[in-house]
């Protein structure tokens, strides 16, 4: 299992840092756009659709994210989308995980299909835009996730008592979520200094709201890993109640592309609201 994760973490690597670092971004635009439209397949699959049907729900995702990229708007404002979407994520998170596993197949599945092609959608086109805005920008808000994911996993593995959401995912603690809140504020005021004594020429997500003072900059922290946890767990509220361990096994030792992403989804899009905030 682990020689396989590390294969597979090898070529993802592989392919997506010289995409990453290509002067231009469509090169990793074009690889998370694969890999967003292999998340509409198994969002398909995840809620019963037949093997053509989820194909389809693939192709629809990979076509409304290229249409987007057509049109241009990759480099264009969208402040009220941003703003529609993060509050989407903050009121439908609350009610998914107050709802838990049973609520999710009471919800029509055309609804749960288009909501979730809206969700991948969005996620994709937040970190192409952050990609045209800049690679610092956009990586300030990649290991925002990551770190958070990596201080909850320590702190809950050290302190983990009161568990977080046991019918959803029972590996999670509240002191987990705490340790993982508290790596991303120290991320946050390290980036904000490494950005002022490197003289960055693209600020990241940090600088940028600590223009607005750096109380903007501990809140948002709090509130973005706050809401990767929601990704994750609405993902395990998903998979529990379709009875799957993982998402897809596209990616041998990850599970699927989802299971990776599943913090990103919220957080992508209320990252670029709050960049569009404090640039208004």
């Amino acid at each position: 299992m682990l020689k396989q994760r590390v294969i597979t973490a090898l070529v993802l690597l592989a392919i997506l840092l010289p995409a990453l670092f290509y002067p231009a971004p469509q090169p990793f635009v074009a690889v998370v756009l694969v890999l967003i439209a292999a998340g509409g397949w198994e969002w398909g699959r995840l809620n019963g659709c037949s093997g053509v049907a989820s194909w389809a729900l693939g192709a629809a995702c990979l076509a409304l994210c290229s249409a987007s990229w057509a049109l241009g708007w990759l480099a264009q404002p969208l402040p009220v989308l941003w703003a529609v979407s993060g509050a989407t994520w903050v009121l439908g998170g609350a009610w998914l995980l107050r709802a838990g596993v049973a609520g999710w197949p009471g919800i029509p599945r055309p609804v749960r299909l288009v909501g979730g092609l809206l969700a991948l959608w969005l996620a994709w086109l937040a970190v192409a835009q952050a990609r045209v805005v800049g690679i610092n920008f956009l990586l300030s808000l990649l290991l925002l996730v990551w770190v958070a994911d990596i201080f909850a996993y320590f702190a809950g593995r050290a302190f983990g008592r009161r568990k977080l959401a046991p019918g959803i995912s029972p590996g999670k603690s509240w002191e987990g979520v705490w340790g993982g809140m508290a790596g991303v504020v120290v991320l946050a005021f390290a980036w904000v200094a490494a950005d002022a004594q490197f003289q960055a020429t693209v600020p990241s997500i940090y600088t940028r709201l600590a223009g607005a003072g750096g109380w903007l900059v501990l809140l948002a922290a709090l509130f973005l890993a706050a809401m990767s946890v929601v990704g994750d767990l609405v993902e395990s509220l998903i998979k529990r109640s379709a009875g799957a361990k993982d998402s897809s096994g596209l990616l041998p030792g990850h599970g699927g592309v989802l299971d990776r992403v599943d913090a990103l989804l919220p957080t992508l899009p209320l990252a670029m609201m709050l960049a569009a905030l404090v640039s208004r």
